[in-house]
């Protein structure tokens, strides 16, 4: 029934095991923390479905530090984790033994930072093990770099490496998505010239246990995370206040993260001044910890991107229509999710506070000389963020 081959039968167990695993995968949707909204319930079968190629990629394609290559994370179409929508996220395979070597150009990403992670008990790893942010990373006048990461000292740019090293990831947040570039580089492992022993059915198989496994554990780690600031609705909480996992946060600032629950005749304000910061962004996202299409959506801010009205103070609201104000969060169909805010290198961390209040109430609650948006100006501030990712990640 399946060949000759000395292993179809093995190869047919790895594809049916990986296909069962996917279908258990699917009953996160239904779990009973998970918003009913159908919306929601789409976009997490969606994200399940999404998650498959990254999955893959960081289980199976790009897994060997032996052979590693820089390759993308996230993107519009794959996220997860609380995906921050100014973000590139780029990322290899390494290991704690052999001596790596990144080379190439830097960009010009408002905030760019290299990080060196350990294994460990997330889906993406745990302690980290040295980082360099911004200008901790010599670039040369032409804006080109390198980065050694080893476990020996080097001259230049260098990372020590850990016995239990097994990720390199390179973060770009970019402030005015249209005109900073992002980073082109590649990975080099010292002495590596042979090419990969050729597939055999057990490594697929093995590669697509692991994948499967992933995507279900990730997925759940992330709904189990989101559900501790459901307890505490409109609430900034930073994640270290809930959970003590090492885990591969944006170094510079821990991000201060609230759960919103805004029903459709409902909206809700939030308030903030902003400190000065090198960087600072507001993302926005559902109850899949996953961002909303922001190429075609007002669904985050940042220090480029944000108003402030006159006294200094940042406005959003949360609406399900236009309010007509600049600092709109649009919720994309979900009516509960997650916001985050996230000051890097800056002279204080303020905490927002969060009102919801009726829609018919709404202007109520607003300063006087709150600023405004014209529809023609929203339709630029639109076609402006398609412009910026695709820019970020290419056509």
């Amino acid at each position: 029934m399946y060949g000759d081959g000395p292993d179809d039968q093995e190869l047919r167990d790895g594809w049916h095991d990986f296909c069962e695993k996917l279908k258990q995968a699917g009953d996160v949707v239904f779990r009973d923390t998970a918003p009913s909204n159908a919306v929601t319930r789409a976009t997490g079968m969606r994200q399940l479905a999404r998650n498959i190629s990254l999955a893959l990629q960081l289980e199976f394609e790009n897994r060997d530090p032996r052979y590693p290559e820089i390759l993308h994370y996230f993107d519009p179409l794959r996220k997860q984790g609380g995906d921050n929508t100014d973000a590139l996220y780029v990322g290899a395979p390494v290991n704690g033994t052999d001596t790596y070597r990144v080379s190439g150009y830097r960009g010009t990403a408002a905030y760019f930072a290299v990080t060196v992670l350990e294994d460990g008990n997330t889906p993406w790893g745990g302690a980290v093990v040295g980082t360099l942010i911004d200008d901790d990373l010599h670039v040369e006048e032409d804006g080109s770099f390198e980065l050694v990461i080893s476990p020996r000292e080097h001259p230049g740019n260098w990372i020590r490496s850990s016995p239990g090293t097994y990720r390199l990831t390179f973060r770009q947040f970019f402030a005015d998505w249209e005109s900073e570039d992002p980073m082109v580089a590649v990975i080099e492992r010292e002495g590596a010239f042979e090419a990969p022993a050729p597939l055999t059915a057990q490594a697929l198989g093995d590669g697509l246990r692991r994948a499967a496994d992933w995507i279900d554990t990730s997925v759940t780690y992330w709904a189990d995370m989101l559900d501790k600031w459901q307890a505490q609705p409109g609430e900034f909480v930073a994640y270290g206040e809930f959970e003590d996992n090492a885990i591969d946060f944006t170094p510079g600032g821990a991000p201060l993260i609230a759960w919103w629950d805004v029903p459709r005749d409902e909206v809700m304000l939030i308030r903030v001044t902003p400190p000065k910061a090198s960087y600072w962004a507001v993302e926005f996202g559902s109850y899949w910890w996953e961002s909303m299409d922001y190429r075609r959506r007002l669904c985050s801010l940042n220090h480029h991107h944000g108003v402030l009205e006159e006294d200094g103070s940042l406005l959003m609201v949360i609406a399900h229509e236009d309010p007509g104000l600049p600092n709109w969060l649009d919720p994309s169909g979900h009516e509960q999710g997650y916001v985050t805010v996230r000051w890097i290198k800056a002279d204080g961390y303020p905490r927002p506070v969060a009102e919801r209040v009726p829609i018919e109430e709404l202007e109520s609650h607003l300063p006087p000389d709150v600023r405004r948006i014209t529809e023609a100006e929203r339709e630029a501030q639109l076609r402006a963020r398609r412009r910026g990712v695709i820019k970020r990640f290419g056509t």
